[in-house]
């Protein structure tokens, strides 16, 4: 598999919230970066993965990352995505709203040994919060400021 079908092979992952394919999408010592204000800035590992995944899809059951574009060289790849989904399962400690959240993401990707072993993405976590209905009292709470 190339380097960008293993990305995208990386977002039907995180679409279906099947697992199997884990293993050979990413590398066992794989560590994402997330965005500071997230709950989780970094996360580390299959078993960081598997969390991330049933974290999300739990709380968005319908949870889907479109693909918009996605391009590299080497063992850097980027993939631009919209993810949407419907708030249906506590995030952040939010209770469901019953609302559909649509946030824009960036992620580079570095592959090495034909998996995903780093990722840096970038989202807007504000304007989901915002989307879910968050009072500035709860963000005050959840981002402990």
């Amino acid at each position: 598999m190339n380097n960008i079908d293993l990305v995208k092979a990386l977002h039907q992952i995180w679409n279906t919230g099947d697992l199997a394919p884990i293993d050979r999408v990413y590398a066992h010592d794989f560590l994402a970066h997330w965005p500071a204000s997230s709950e989780v800035p970094e996360r580390r590992g299959i078993e960081g993965v598997r969390f991330g995944v049933g974290r999300i899809r739990t709380a968005f059951p319908d949870w889907h990352e479109q693909v918009l574009d996605v391009f590299g060289s080497g063992d850097r790849i980027a993939s631009r995505y919209v993810s949407t989904g419907t708030h249906k399962g506590t995030f952040w400690g939010i209770e469901p709203t019953g609302r559909r959240i649509e946030i824009q993401e960036i992620s580079i990707f570095r592959i090495a040994d034909d998996r995903i072993v780093e990722q840096w993405c970038m989202f807007d976590d504000l304007a989901r919060l915002q989307q879910l209905g968050v009072s500035v009292e709860h963000l005050r709470k959840v981002l402990k400021i």
